[in-house]
């Protein structure tokens, strides 16, 4: 879709909800119904003409047990509840709604300022206080807070996207830098995070299309800019530069450091986990580094502990590294490869390194925390986001619980805080540990296949592939027919690299109805896009 046109859709979509909220709101209001519940509720009858003026219809009552039977015979959607009634104080009221209703909403209306009052109404959980006199705003402004709060957050929001959605399809255009791509998408990330609870989908929709088209824009930078970075011009911070650059000045301060890279990490759902974090730690940096091609683990990972390139690796560690047709498993020496790059490096630091794939091996870190507080770095990778991805393809309830990107984030979030990850960082905050939280690549949900013929020794990764003979669709991929070229090693004499772009994944011809139903809407990683490429460094001090 063309910007134009792009620009002709959101126009037409945003007049016809703008329609459709205005119908809905009139609807809404009509429909909303208050029992206000007072002794002297005679003394309110402006405040209350002033609300049915407003559509809303009010019922009232007298005492706490007239109340408690209007609530058996019809429903509500909040009761404003007086606190000091002779017979059933507001107090003895209040619980007795909420063992009948536990979700209605109770404003509570008091003379009385005194301390225990409010603590004993807000410990049963009211969902507002107000302090008489009340005037007729006062009641108004506690109604649209309660009951029509996700309405107005959605329109304000919604009407806040506008604004920004042809800036951002403006600015995509003209992004010729890798800084430019790094704002773009935090922009994008952060709209969809503000979109994903509006009850405008349509809206959303539309950010899922701005989304791809950025993804389109992107690759297209990637393919002209990638190999210049290795040639001496202006190339951002890499995987295989990134501990030299960003790791190691937090190193110098002389305060232990835990160093978390947590696998196929992406920026959204760090930035849907931080919350938790921030309990904790305190944020002092937050960047954004460039995983390196192909956005796998055996190779971005290794890049980051080796502080080398695949075809560095190669040649300098024979013994350690791994191509894609060789047997074992590709990242069983990051230890190996830390260490020969600290001594490269001349650093002498107490260290350890701990690969955490499971529940067990999560506790047992947990246990012996306390030992490692005298290291000046303590290094944890940790798995289960990755293994997440990968269930999501292979077990039917996974891909259930994480159909979409937010309910992915919804998971990882949900895991994240009952982790053992999480009780861990937080024995590191209270032994004074400095905390950096990065990852090693992201990941993309694949929607659509891209043909490719190979030999039987081609690699088997969904979203790229290495071999010799490779038959595929030009358009669809970023190809390195000189794997050299930036970096990569050549298993032969004529193998090249091909990277799928955006939610492409690569499908092989036979049985391939088969094969696209099985891999369509998974999380996959190795090619190109902004969520695999584009991925977090947080550096953060305990509180």
């Amino acid at each position: 879709m063309t910007t134009k046109s792009f620009l002709k859709y959101f126009r037409i979509n945003f007049e016809v909800n703008l329609y459709r909220k205005k119908r809905n709101k009139d609807t809404y209001m009509s429909d909303i119904k208050v029992l206000w519940v007072d002794d002297e509720i005679d003394l309110l009858k402006p405040h209350i003409l002033f609300l049915e003026n407003k559509n809303y219809k009010v019922t009232t009552a007298q005492s706490g047990t007239e109340a408690l039977e209007e609530i058996k015979n019809e429903t509500f959607d909040i009761v404003f509840l007086d606190e000091n009634m002779p017979g059933l104080t507001g107090l003895e009221t209040l619980s007795e709604i909420k063992e009948q209703q536990a979700s209605l909403p109770v404003v509570m209306i008091t003379k009385s300022e005194e301390e225990y009052i409010m603590e004993e109404a807000i410990g049963s959980k009211i969902a507002d206080y107000l302090i008489k006199p009340v005037n007729p705003n006062q009641i108004l402004l506690s109604l649209k807070k309660n009951l029509d709060h996700s309405r107005l957050v959605s329109e304000k929001t919604t009407s806040n996207y506008q604004q920004e959605f042809r800036k951002i399809a403006m600015d995509m255009s003209m992004i010729n830098t890798y800084e430019g791509w790094v704002e773009l998408y935090q922009k994008l990330v952060y709209w969809e995070l503000e979109l994903e609870d509006i009850e405008d989908t349509g809206m959303f929709e539309i950010l899922e299309s701005q989304k791809t088209e950025a993804n389109t824009q992107f690759c297209k930078f990637i393919d002209k800019e990638y190999p210049s970075w290795f040639d001496g011009a202006d190339a951002p911070t890499m995987s295989h530069t990134l501990f030299r650059e960003k790791v190691v000045p937090e190193l110098k301060t002389g305060q232990p450091t835990l160093l978390v890279v947590i696998d196929n990490l992406r920026y959204d759902q760090w930035k849907a986990f931080e919350p938790f974090v921030a309990n904790a730690y305190k944020k002092i940096k937050e960047e954004m580094f460039c995983s390196i091609l192909p956005t796998a683990t055996q190779y971005a990972r290794n890049a980051i502990f080796s502080g080398l390139m695949p075809s560095d690796m190669e040649k300098l560690h024979p013994n350690l590294w791994l191509n894609d047709t060789d047997d074992g498993g590709k990242n069983m020496n990051e230890e190996a490869f830390l260490e020969a790059q600290l001594k490269r490096l001349g650093m002498q630091l107490e260290w350890s390194y701990h690969k955490i794939s499971s529940l067990k091996q999560g506790k047992r870190l947990v246990d012996n925390f306390k030992k490692h507080k005298e290291e000046d770095l303590t290094v944890v990778v940790y798995n289960f986001v990755d293994m997440l991805s990968h269930s999501k393809t292979e077990m039917e309830v996974i891909k259930e619980l994480a159909s979409t990107d937010k309910s992915y984030r919804s998971l990882t979030q949900s895991w994240f805080k009952n982790s053992p990850l999480m009780e861990i960082l937080q024995q590191a905050a209270q032994l004074g540990f400095k905390l950096i939280i990065t990852t090693d690549h992201g990941t993309i949900n694949v929607k659509n296949p891209s043909k490719v013929i190979g030999d039987k020794n081609t690699s088997l990764n969904l979203r790229y592939k290495t071999g010799k003979s490779l038959t595929y669709e030009n358009k669809d991929v970023l190809a390195a027919k000189d794997p050299k070229s930036i970096h990569l090693p050549s298993i032969n004499m004529s193998s090249s690299f091909i990277f799928a772009k955006g939610d492409l994944f690569f499908a092989y011809p036979n049985n391939y109805n088969h094969y696209v139903s099985y891999y369509r809407n998974t999380y996959q990683h190795g090619g190109v896009s902004l969520e695999e490429m584009i991925i977090p460094f947080a550096v953060l001090d305990p509180k």
